[in-house]
């Protein structure tokens, strides 16, 4: 069993500040009565915890006559603050400052007569609180449905729980979009939570099955589940250790664990703790002889393998591959699981010796006399021309072709066949002197005589036809399309410009072609693969509108400027004067082939397949120069990309 830790889960920055602040509070006013105005945070364990040292939860800040109260992360009513000054209540505010700046912003639209509209749980203490600060006339969507009975409204400012996905806020504040005269949209989600949800996100992809620690009632955990059952079919909702299935959970091979903003560290560390110590006990004894499944922990000179046992495996490069002459980079990765043959418990170091070319000599043999005694086709690489013939590397083992078995064709040089990949029958085999003699011909032989005909018969000019990768040059690929060989020439694999098939196809590889002539005389068939596809160019109006910033890929540097390629089969043109607002004298000062950059569309004109673009109108640097500005001078104002221009252009101060 594999465990992954989310790397961002547990307590938010809000919630941490107030237990932190609250802890204190506790510590330095024992003799005064503490109350939460609401339980403190959505986790059964940590609140019991917080009422052992002396924190009671009220309801209404009124049923307080004395001592301090305590307003939690998620915020309140306006109002509140108003009651508690009036009965003279003493108030620690521990609102979330990122729930606190979409308050205020609710306020301020609500002041200046526009509607406000909230998108998240109706019921949730945090839109609550956002509610009062307009009011109470705010209208709070959850659903499509919500958002069909606003009435037509003129001016609207849409504000999002912080615990929202992305997803959910982008798809409803649209629809909210679309009714509404004037709209301002701020995504309020706040950016810890889409960290977590990313980084949950990520670990479920890799999971068998996913452990969410969180309280039942917390928003941001029942969204860590959400998002865990996208991507992982077993998820596991989790308050405490106690609740862990652990009679199942051991049978997966990837468990993936991620916790709500809410959750303490220490009922985090419980549960991780607890999958260790299982990972423990599901570690079984080994023998000398046993052949045991592992996993790549590090390649160099000698490859590291988790065995699932006290100690580590060890795999030197010649029990690695029959190969000498490779790397063993090239034989394994890190996170690959292999089958392993175990040499001895101990190499004098602590580690077991293992083997991975026994393991996969013995499964070649036996796979290898099931093909000869059946009659079998099977795939070889040509690795040596000697005296008669030539050797093949037959999945890791060695076997002989001979020179009258290669071809039905007469082959001059046999050197020109290494490195080929050619499929043979096995016509002897001697387990005992691993003994493995192949033919090449006798294979061509039936595929000519029963596929050739009928192949020509069936194709013709324009049809598109399924083929396979046979052989790569660097003028095209040589592709099988059913016992007939045709070339897609290089320059009609793409669109774009490619130097090498090799950058678009590999050998195997199963495409779909079309046939851009036949000549059954000469045994030729011209094959296109960017023929399947519109030119790039005929959309290009559609996908690229003066304006707007896109990001490509610098294919091409001049001295009078650089091309960027923005897709295959689209590039344009960065001006030397359009690449950095300080003076350089050649663009390669600047950028180099490959790089990806962010450009600017200053013209498209699709007819003349012409686009020009601009690298520095598209620096970053200068939004972020003005959203700094913004942040000083408009803490509380929508800052529009205009706004930031003319900023810019006026040579603001900032």
């Amino acid at each position: 069993m594999e465990i992954i830790v989310a790397q961002n889960s547990g307590f938010c920055f809000g919630v941490k500040e107030a237990i932190d602040t609250t802890m204190d509070v506790l510590n330095k006013c024992k003799d005064e009565e503490i109350c939460s105005l609401g339980p403190l945070i959505h986790n059964n364990q940590a609140i019991e915890r917080l009422k052992d040292l002396g924190l009671d939860v009220i309801d209404n800040v009124s049923d307080v006559k004395s001592g301090k109260v305590i307003i939690r992360s998620h915020g309140v009513p306006l109002d509140v603050y108003k009651t508690a000054e009036d009965n003279k209540i003493e108030l620690i505010d521990c609102t979330c400052p990122f729930v606190r700046k979409i308050q205020k912003k609710a306020k301020d639209c609500h002041d200046k007569g526009s509607d406000v509209v909230i998108i998240g749980d109706p019921n949730h203490p945090e839109v609550i609180g956002i509610n009062g600060w307009c009011e109470n006339k705010a209208y709070i969507v959850n659903s499509k449905e919500d958002v069909e009975n606003i009435p037509k409204l003129d001016s609207v400012c849409v504000v999002a729980q912080t615990t929202l996905t992305n997803e959910k806020f982008t798809e409803l504040s649209e629809l909210v979009k679309d009714k509404v005269t004037n709209t301002e949209i701020c995504n309020t989600i706040c950016n810890a939570t889409k960290v977590r949800q990313n980084s949950c996100k990520e670990v479920a992809k890799k999971a068998d099955a996913m452990i969410i620690i969180g309280g039942y009632h917390s928003s941001n955990t029942q969204k860590l589940v959400e998002i865990s059952k996208e991507y992982c079919k077993n998820v596991y909702p989790v308050e405490t250790v106690d609740e862990l299935p652990l009679d199942i959970l051991k049978d997966y091979k990837v468990v993936g664990i991620t916790a709500g903003a809410s959750t303490p560290t220490w009922i985090i560390e419980e549960v991780i703790d607890k999958m260790e110590e299982l990972l423990k006990d599901d570690m079984a004894s080994i023998q000398k002889g046993d052949i045991v499944k592992g996993e790549v922990i590090s390649v160099g000179e000698d490859v590291s393998v988790n065995i699932n046992y006290k100690a580590d495996g060890i795999i030197s490069k010649e029990e690695l591959s029959n190969e000498s002459d490779i790397k063993p980079k090239d034989i394994v990765s890190e996170g690959d699981k292999i089958d392993v043959l175990v040499l001895d418990l101990n190499d004098g170091e602590g580690n077991v010796v293992l083997s991975k070319k026994r393991v996969d000599n013995e499964k070649t043999l036996k796979d290898l006399e099931t093909a000869f005694e059946n009659g079998e086709v099977v795939s070889v690489k040509v690795d040596g021309v000697v005296k008669g013939g030539v050797t093949v590397n037959i999945k890791g083992l060695r076997g002989f072709i001979p020179a009258s078995q290669v071809s039905n064709s007469f082959i001059t040089d046999l050197n020109t066949l290494i490195g080929e990949t050619l499929d043979a029958k096995i016509i002897e085999f001697d387990k005992v002197k691993n003994n493995i003699v192949l033919s090449r011909k006798q294979v061509e032989s039936k595929e000519l005589e029963s596929d050739r005909e009928k192949v020509w018969s069936k194709i013709q000019k324009d049809q598109k036809v399924l083929g396979q990768v046979k052989r790569l040059t660097n003028f095209g690929a040589f592709i099988d399309i059913g016992g007939l060989d045709g070339l897609a020439h290089i320059s009609d694999i793409s669109w774009s410009r490619v130097n090498d098939p090799s950058e678009v196809l590999s050998v195997g590889q199963e495409i779909e072609v079309l046939i851009l002539n036949i000549d059954q005389d000469k045994n030729r068939i011209s094959l296109g693969l960017k023929q399947l596809t519109p030119h790039p160019w005929e959309k290009a109006a559609d996908n690229y509108s003066t304006g707007s910033i896109v990001e490509g890929k610098v294919v091409r540097i001049l001295n009078f400027g650089a091309f960027v390629e923005l897709e295959p089969g689209i590039d344009g043109l960065v001006h030397i004067s359009q690449i950095s607002d300080d003076h350089i004298s050649d663009p390669s000062e600047k950028l180099e082939v490959g790089e990806s950059v962010k450009v600017k569309v200053l013209s498209i004109t699709p007819e003349d397949k012409k686009l020009e673009l601009s690298i520095k109108e598209a620096d970053p640097t200068k939004i972020e120069e003005i959203e700094k500005y913004s942040s000083k001078n408009n803490d509380d104002e929508a800052f529009t990309l205009g706004d930031m221009l003319k900023a810019k252009n006026e040579k603001i101060e900032i």
